[in-house]
């Protein structure tokens, strides 16, 4: 028997494909280009660039970035959001990881 051919992954179906202009993901998220530029320059998320150098967003990138907008969008300034936004990430990696090492039976 020959072997499946797999379809190629869809760029679009990748949380991690920059497929966002920043116009387009600043009317997604609400918001306007500037609030995108203050996340990268507070560090919570670094667009990729296109050929052209036009920042380009995922889809993974747009969660954190409306995570943050709720954030300040009550009251919590963009510097404090940004360091929460990035804690909560590493919470639910942690989490993530020690469940998988649990059901591997790996943990003591």
């Amino acid at each position: 028997m020959p072997p499946r051919s797999t379809r190629p992954v869809d760029k679009f179906d990748d949380d991690d494909y920059p497929a966002y202009t920043m116009g387009r993901a600043a009317e997604m998220l609400g918001t306007t280009p500037a609030f995108l530029r203050a996340l990268g320059e507070h560090r919570l998320i670094t667009p990729l660039r296109s050929e052209g150098g036009h920042r380009r967003y995922s889809r993974y990138q747009l969660r954190i970035a409306a995570r943050a907008r709720e954030l300040v969008d009550q009251g919590t300034p963009i510097d404090a959001a940004c360091r929460i936004v990035i804690l909560e990430d590493q919470l639910e990696e942690a989490q993530r990881i020690n469940e998988e090492l649990r059901a591997h039976g790996t943990t003591s």
